[in-house]
């Protein structure tokens, strides 16, 4: 038999230590491969990529590590807007392109500045909780009519807040305020931004005729300045010129009850003397002021229900019902018995002032 040539296996050679090609290594540790020793990196084919080494980690974590890096996108994306959407307001505020209607109100300034400085403090420090909102139109104009109380006018404050952050088209409360906020320094300038206006029938109309919500506290400084012992007691409504106003625009009036303001400065003296010498219709003395000084003027965390009645329609009188002074009693009395009415049913269902 002629000598048959052996060919040798790759094996065989990596034993034999001959000078062919090297051996291959093989990729696997399994118990049926024979190679041992660390792994050869693997090359991605063209267009691929290679595959991670290791265990591949759980779909669950997959998915939680998708979802995060999402979230996190967003967050980013939200921060991104927020920034852009700060700078652009800046750069209207210094170039003057902004608008301001006839009675000084900023619309822009209101809802990015004004309306997030008093968010916090309707939400996370009185808890303000709101009822009745659908009584208050969708559009067109309304009158909401409120008590006052609470020392300082923060009540009027959390009426708008709760009106606009509560009503489903997000409706803006335009507040008739006196002459006194007019007259102050600062004040004034905010309170025109605000959309807050000169408490006179003229203005009132024009802008309920607009389709405007408009709100008055007819107790006035009767109302915010009474004693502590005379809490939730309506004063007198005035003359009942906001209802003549309401009739001669055709606008509903909305009677609205407000729980909580009362304790916010219980009000136990008024040192009338101080405040002629001030200008001032009173000079408040609480339990806090003036002897713990600035620390004082912070109002207690009183827990808030603001209510929203039915409203009251004014369309089906007659042109010349405004000058009825009969009819303006009746209906004057009839708002005043319903918020009155409103506030003592509130009281009995109130559980606790701060809770």
């Amino acid at each position: 038999m002629a000598d048959a040539k052996v060919i040798p296996f790759e094996d065989d050679r990596s034993r034999s230590g001959g000078a062919s090609r090297p051996a291959r290594r093989r990729t696997g540790t399994g118990s049926g491969g024979r190679g041992e020793g660390p792994a050869a990196p693997v090359s991605a084919l063209p267009g691929g990529q290679v595959p991670p080494e290791g265990p591949e980690p759980p779909r669950e974590s997959q998915e939680s590590q998708g979802a995060q890096g999402a979230q996190g996108g967003l967050e980013r994306g939200g921060w991104d807007r927020r920034i852009a959407g700060g700078l652009a307001f800046l750069r209207r505020r210094v170039t003057g392109d902004y608008e301001v209607d006839e009675f000084g109100y900023d619309k822009e300034l209101t809802d990015q500045v004004l309306m997030s400085m008093l968010r916090p403090v309707a939400d996370k420090y009185f808890r303000v909780e709101v009822k009745g909102i659908e009584n208050i139109p969708s559009e067109g104009g309304a009158l909401i009519v409120a008590n006052h109380s609470g020392t300082l006018p923060l009540d009027g404050l959390m009426l708008q807040v709760a009106v606009h952050d509560n009503h489903p088209a997000e409706r803006h409360l335009r507040l008739l305020a006196a002459d006194l906020v007019f007259h102050l320094p600062v004040v004034n300038e905010l309170a025109r931004k605000a959309g807050h206006t000169l408490a006179c029938a003229e203005d009132a109309q024009r802008l309920l005729e607009r389709g405007e919500i408009v709100g008055v506290m007819p107790e006035g400084f009767k109302g915010i300045g009474k004693p502590f012992g005379e809490r939730y007691k309506l004063q007198r409504f005035g003359r009942g010129g906001f209802v003549s106003t309401a009739l001669r625009a055709g606008a509903p009036i909305v009677p609205c009850s407000i729980v909580g303001a009362e304790e916010i400065y219980p009000m136990i003296g008024n040192a009338k003397t101080l405040a002629r010498l001030l200008g001032i219709p009173y000079f408040p003395i609480t339990p806090t002021f003036p002897w713990l000084g600035p620390l004082g003027a912070v109002p207690l965390p009183t827990k808030w229900t603001i209510q929203f009645g039915e409203p009251i329609p004014t369309d089906g009188y007659p042109p010349d019902a405004a000058e009825d002074p009969m009819l303006m009693f009746n209906l004057t009395d009839q708002v005043r018995e319903q918020i009155q009415h409103t506030l003592y049913k509130l009281l009995v269902q109130r559980r606790s002032v701060f809770f």
